[in-house]
């Protein structure tokens, strides 16, 4: 395995901000896919965006095989979009590496189409499915400084964030 990008924490501001989409694709993209594909796989993640490991341009790896108990089959995307959403909403758990051990039922389209392009410059589409589909506008959310916990309740995501901010604050201590 290459080596691997440190993936950022909240409360990281790079998190927070809008990654402007790449003009075009080149090797420097390509081998920054393999690295955070690397990188995704090292954390046992589903799906990783670019700005989680402090690089803004519009790039997501996503590979929810693992979970599906299925053959590996990452994909990169460059410039996603979401061109369509099903009306049909559904809940899934959903975590994040940059808020680590912290999980929340999210509610999302169950379905949706995605456009970008492939490592290889050419325009794809892509219709995904329940946890693909949830990971798919999880890691675009990102793209847009948009964390699963926006989606949560006020309650919730306090809470969510007290819990967090005691889990760090006790693992710092353990340093």
């Amino acid at each position: 395995m290459t080596d691997i990008y440190q993936i950022l924490v909240h409360p990281d501001p790079i998190l927070r901000e809008v990654a402007p989409d790449a003009n075009k694709v080149t090797d420097e993209i390509r081998a920054q896919i393999a690295k955070m594909t690397d990188t995704m796989y090292a954390a046992e993640g589903i799906g990783l965006a670019a700005p989680q490991v402090g690089i803004l341009n519009r790039v997501i790896v996503v590979d929810t095989a693992r979970r599906e108990k299925a053959a590996p089959n990452p994909i990169g995307m460059i410039n996603p979009q979401v061109i369509w959403k099903s009306e049909e909403l559904w809940t899934c758990m959903e975590g994040c590496l940059s808020i680590p051990m912290q999980y929340a039922d999210v509610e999302r389209p169950k379905h949706c189409r995605v456009k970008y392009w492939d490592i290889n410059g050419k325009e794809q589409e892509l219709e995904v499915h329940g946890l693909a589909s949830s990971c798919v506008q999880h890691e675009i959310d990102h793209l847009n400084g948009v964390l699963f916990i926006d989606h949560l309740s006020r309650l919730k995501r306090t809470n969510l964030l007290k819990k967090y901010d005691k889990q760090q604050k006790e693992k710092g201590a353990m340093l």
